[in-house]
């Protein structure tokens, strides 16, 4: 059989089949779809780099006690309702609001973070009150705007299905569809639309390392799957029996399936699979060779799976130009934020994890100069109550969310954070456990990311169909976290 000339570098950037490579062959061979055709909203590749990387924190991360008020009238409303649950004050760390005098808080109120969201480069702090980071307040799922809790109790008022359910929302803040239960996200979405402009067509553009997600599911896209080991990518699962420490029957092993994989079959059906299976193969080589050119950041990155997910996201992003790629979204997930009990423990750690690794993250960014090319947000299944259950919280509604990079109008509190009083006063507390309504849609938040990576205000309403209840399509900016385009 002859055999071509091409070299692999020179397939993966021609090939028509985004690969999606994981650690095992089985999964490669699962992970694999065909994209025949793919529309780009520009004729012309945009000549810049962008990635965005979202970070899901499953079960659900009672952020009321992740963002606080902390002067003195406001800090006392959040310790009254809050009780056995509130930060001390006196622990709180301060964040320095007003670099954007357009977005101070209204109501004046000053705020600060859980003790947790120092650490490592400063942490979540220092990258806030250095203009990097800022919150997206009282953030949550919705069709249709919901004024109040008569509206929410209206049965002639859409709500999203499953409200308070970890599968509905978790699955809803990755496809922006909260009134149908479908499993096409709005990262996948747009890669359908933006794939196209990337160089290299034989890698998807959405890249993730927790495997197979809603959110990066499109109609003909899907995600590329690593790990945060070695190179990234492992190819066929190695084994090492005991009579053999060479790797010698995994050569032999290798070698029989590419001849496979090359050979030309009568039936269209293997004919495709071995076509699929040796694009994948060169696929996983040649992302592990451009990864391995890339030199160490001069970063400690913490022993944490986030942190390590992170570096390999920046690993990638440096390894762009040899990977072919001006537009980039990825996907890493931190679970145990379903604090029914043990509230303050397991949040002391998991914020310390995630303040660290974003900290780490941009710093490693900076050393490469790519800060201001890289959006970093956080979703999450639904806040928590804000009352205690004894000694956790339960599911509630609204809450807040986090979004760094040097592109983000950082040191602000985006959309509007909420009375944390209870009773009737209080119009967006649905009943007495706390549970609050959002005013910020995640259409909203979304839409604004998805303007600055690239997507044309035309396109928006296909991506998020609930977006026009919320904002007018082709106007500012819907919060204003990041520059107009």
């Amino acid at each position: 059989m002859a055999k071509s000339n091409m070299s692999r570098r020179n397939f993966i950037r021609t090939a028509t089949c985004g690969a999606m490579g994981t650690t095992t062959m089985m999964s490669t061979l699962a992970n694999l779809m065909v994209s025949n055709k793919l529309i780009a909203s520009s004729a012309n590749p945009p000549s810049d780099y962008k990635a965005m990387v979202c970070i899901l924190l499953a079960g659900g991360n009672d952020s009321y006690n992740m963002l606080i008020p902390r002067d003195n009238t406001f800090y006392q409303q959040y310790a009254t309702t809050r009780t056995n649950l509130s930060i001390p004050q006196s622990d709180l760390l301060d964040l320095n609001l007003g670099m954007n005098p357009n977005q101070t808080d209204p109501m004046g109120r000053l705020f600060g973070i859980h003790p947790s969201m120092g650490g490592a480069y400063g942490g979540l702090q220092g990258l806030f009150n250095s203009g990097k980071a800022a919150f997206v307040s009282n953030v949550g799922t919705l069709i249709e705007p919901v004024a109040d809790r008569d509206e929410y109790y209206d049965s002639n008022t859409n709500l999203p299905l499953g409200l308070y359910s970890h599968s509905d929302q978790i699955q809803q803040w990755q496809t922006a569809t909260p009134q149908s239960r479908e499993a096409i996200g709005w990262g996948g979405k747009i890669a359908d639309i933006l794939q196209a402009n990337n160089p290299n067509q034989g890698l998807s553009m959405n890249i993730s390392l927790a495997g197979r997600n809603v959110f990066q599911a499109g109609n003909n896209t899907i995600e590329y799957s690593i790990s945060n080991e070695g190179n990234g990518v492992e190819g066929i699962e190695k084994f090492y029996p005991w009579y053999s420490n060479s790797g010698f029957l995994n050569d032999i092993r290798d070698n029989a399936v590419k001849d496979m994989a090359t050979q030309m079959y009568a039936n269209v059906f293997k004919q495709t699979m071995g076509s699929l299976t040796s694009q994948s193969l060169d696929s996983l080589e040649e992302f592990g060779e451009a990864i391995a050119k890339v030199p160490e950041f001069p970063t400690t990155f913490s022993t944490s799976n986030l942190s390590q997910d992170l570096r390999m996201i920046a690993k990638t992003i440096a390894a762009k130009d040899d990977l072919g790629m001006c537009r980039q979204t990825f996907f890493v997930t931190i679970g145990g934020w379903d604090n029914h009990d043990n509230l303050f423990d397991s949040q002391e750690f998991n914020l310390a994890v995630v303040s660290n690794a974003i900290a780490e993250f941009f710093h490693a960014l900076d050393s490469i100069n790519m800060s201001d090319n890289v959006t970093l947000f956080s979703i999450s299944d639904f806040a928590r109550t804000l009352t205690t259950n004894g000694n956790g919280s339960d599911h509630a509604w609204g809450g807040n969310a986090i979004v760094a990079g040097g592109a983000v109008n950082g040191a602000e509190v985006y959309g509007q954070f909420p009375s944390l009083e209870l009773g009737d006063a209080n119009p967006l507390v649905i009943n007495n456990r706390g549970n609050l309504i959002p005013t910020t849609s995640a259409d909203e938040y979304f839409a604004e990311l998805a303007l600055w990576f690239g997507v044309s205000p035309n396109d928006l309403g296909i991506i998020f169909p609930n977006l026009s209840n919320f904002y007018s399509i082709g106007g500012a900016n819907p919060l204003g976290f990041l520059p107009p385009v």
